[in-house]
């Protein structure tokens, strides 16, 4: 009989007993139990559980029975003209937000609501997590706060796989979508393999075998991310040290490094076990869709895309290839800037006036 030890969606495991023939299956066996303890991911530490963090912000249940943690911004709900649920990049949170001033929201009468993806921050961890799971959880926070028949959606960098999910699962919700600097999974199918070959190459080599363990073998994902005594470097983009091109990006990491923004956001970030956000997150991000977003049909809202041509983190040559592949899509690359977006000064105004103007 199969022995299964299962984490969720991308951290699943199955050995079954090996007999040799010449006495060697119990031992076969025993080292198979060994390998499976040593691979899986420690339990997650919930918010508000004996010895978890505590809960200190305002939360909603999903259908599955987890709560999600939010913060509001803009104009009151009650009175907002548009409703927009942002999803947050890589090692963000619900606090992230378009900076958006509060002048251009209260003209446009807009109402934002950002959440901690499952995992992060506060909000449970679902060992379930997925596209199509992350779709859902911005449809149950909607309705949880009684948005309404349709709201739109706004995703930043990693946290816009949500976004294309929203696009996937729930178009008949979605009034309106807008991705700031989306990150791109190089296996999707309709990237022409040579070009997703030459920009997945240009990567530092670990970021190159973290994504490649994220896509082929998610269920060890966590174990080879802690292993400190493998002969390649970890992967540059956890531990905040990628090439960035781009000056202002450059300076915006020096600045937060320094005066302990990025330590607190990892902190913030991964209290409940930094398995459960940032190592979940890849294997959702890079594992294997259950679809390809260059083969959506047009959904019946309007989608923007903003990419800055100096971006370290995410391919501008596979965002145009995307842009054009999906003639839906409305691009706007932005010259001489990078991948921090929302640092860059008036676009939080420019994207809401672009929804909503």
């Amino acid at each position: 009989m199969d022995r299964s030890v299962s984490g969720g969606r991308g951290y699943y495991y199955s050995a079954a007993p090996v007999g040799t023939g010449m006495g060697m299956g119990p031992l076969a066996g025993q080292l198979g139990e060994w390998l499976l303890r040593a691979v899986q991911p420690p339990a997650p530490t919930p918010c508000g559980s004996p010895g978890g963090p505590p809960i200190t912000a305002p939360r909603v249940r999903m259908r599955d029975g987890r709560y999600l943690a939010y913060e509001e911004s803009g104009v009151p709900k009650e009175s907002a003209r548009f409703k927009v649920v942002f999803s947050h990049g890589f090692t963000g949170s619900r606090l992230d937000s378009l900076r958006a001033s509060p002048e251009v929201a209260e003209e446009l009468g807009v109402y934002m609501v950002g959440f901690d993806r499952a995992g992060y921050g506060e909000s449970d961890p679902n060992p379930g997590r997925s596209v199509e799971t992350a779709a859902q959880d911005m449809e149950d926070l909607a309705d949880a706060l009684g948005l309404g028949n349709k709201f739109h959606v706004v995703g930043f960098s990693l946290g816009c796989h949500a976004v294309w999910g929203a696009l996937r699962y729930i178009p008949e919700r979605i009034a309106g979508a807008a991705m700031l600097a989306p990150v791109v999974n190089y296996w999707w199918p309709g990237f022409p393999a040579e070009l997703a070959a030459r920009e997945y190459g240009r990567q530092e080599r670990g970021d190159q075998w973290a994504l490649r363990v994220a896509h082929h073998a998610p269920g060890i994902i966590h174990w080879w991310m802690e292993q400190s005594w493998l002969p390649l470097p970890t992967s540059t983009v956890v531990v905040n040290t990628t090439y960035l091109p781009n000056k202002r990006d450059a300076e915006i990491r020096r600045t937060f490094t320094a005066d302990g923004t990025l330590r607190k956001k990892r902190e913030m970030a991964t209290q409940q076990g930094i398995q459960e956000s940032y190592y979940r997150d890849m294997a959702v991000m890079f594992g294997k869709w259950e679809f390809d977003p260059m083969a959506l049909p047009e959904p019946p809202c309007p989608v923007h895309l903003w990419q800055g041509d100096e971006d370290g983190l995410v391919p501008v040559a596979l965002q145009r290839h995307i842009a054009g592949r999906l003639g839906w899509v409305n691009y706007h690359e932005l010259p001489g800037t990078g991948h921090f977006l929302s640092a860059v000064p008036g676009l939080g105004d420019t994207v809401l006036r672009t929804l909503f103007g």
